[in-house]
């Protein structure tokens, strides 16, 4: 399945096509550590045992601990209380309803990243904090697209960290895109209204452009963006078209600070969850759809390109209890 979208931004109404065999699989390793973690849970509590008051807390505290988050916890407790309290339950019942539970509250933000043809470029600003996987992140993006046959120009705008713009130059060797940088230390805000202004020149399809993440101290960051924006703003007031957020699944519950951080500091449009396979808390994806409701648009599961697809909720879902 492409990970791009045309027109307008909008949920798309029919299902998305059906991945490429495989994918499913790589996803379910992927999140294998934090099936584990959950389905034992399940299984430990579930053996033989009655939907009874004491079950249903134990449950809601597995789930609180496996990430997913307080709500969710007590919607999917609720929904069995309801629907099965009294009778014997296993495991396997008991996983088949939270897939389902958890299949309906990603659904309304699985949505693909919707570039607009209109726009030459659509302009993507990508923000994060440093280590959360943006680079390498527009790297694999930027493959896909051009894969699909879209031209596509890369912006370092990290300009503090010489790794971050080497990295994103290694990424443009790699898959044909052209890629504007400065010194290290330039202007970032300086540099965004070059890339843009360049991108339009060339007329492209697409341009990411790639910002520092450095959360220690949040008012340099906050100008920092600010003014980015305000610089592409100069040249097209509709830009940036989309703000994506990269978190790296293994903070955990600290992604939700960093939503909050950075939904102060800029308008994010969306949300990339990278590494997921290194980590046993997976569930905190839920969490986040539950209080944020951003669209999730990707989810990267390894290292290679091909691991990082579109967010699909049933699939997530299914992987994440252990399901086939």
């Amino acid at each position: 399945m492409s990970i791009f979208g045309f027109g307008k931004k909008k949920a798309p109404e029919a299902s998305p096509p059906a991945e490429e065999p495989g994918w499913f699989g790589r996803l379910k390793s992927g999140l294998s550590k934090s099936s584990t973690k959950l389905t034992q849970g399940l299984g430990d509590l579930f053996t033989k045992r009655k939907l009874d008051d004491e079950a249903l807390e134990d449950l809601e505290d597995l789930l609180i601990t496996a990430d997913l988050g307080v709500a969710t916890a007590a919607k999917v407790t609720k929904h069995l209380a309801k629907t099965r309290f009294g009778q014997d339950v296993t495991a396997e019942e008991i996983k088949q309803t939270l897939a389902e539970e958890i299949t309906r509250i990603l659904e309304p933000v699985a949505k693909p990243l919707v570039i607009d043809p209109s726009h030459k470029p659509h302009v993507v600003l990508v923000v994060g904090v440093n280590g959360s996987g943006k680079t390498t992140t527009i790297g694999k993006l930027a493959k896909q697209y051009k894969d699909a046959g879209l031209t596509v120009t890369l912006a370092a705008g990290d300009t503090f960290r010489a790794a971050a713009v080497e990295q994103l130059k290694v990424w443009g060797e790699r898959t044909g895109c052209p890629v504007i940088a400065r010194d290290t230390g330039a202007d970032a805000a300086g540099l965004a209204y070059d890339a843009v202004t360049e991108s339009k020149g060339r007329g492209d399809d697409l341009l990411f452009i790639d910002t520092a993440g450095r959360l220690q101290n949040k008012a340099d960051l906050m100008a920092e963006l600010a003014k980015i924006v305000r610089s592409i703003k100069k040249f097209d007031a509709t830009a940036p078209h989309d703000v994506l957020l990269v978190l790296d699944a293994t903070v955990g519950q600290n992604a939700h600070s960093q939503v909050e951080i950075f939904k102060e500091l800029i308008n994010v449009t969306g949300l990339v969850l990278t590494k997921l396979d290194g980590t046993a808390r997976g569930g905190v994806l839920v969490a986040l759809a539950e209080k944020f409701g951003l669209p999730v648009h990707a989810i990267g599961v390894g290292e290679q390109a091909g691991d990082l697809r579109p967010f699909e909720a049933d699939a997530f879902a299914r992987s994440l209890v252990g399901m086939d």
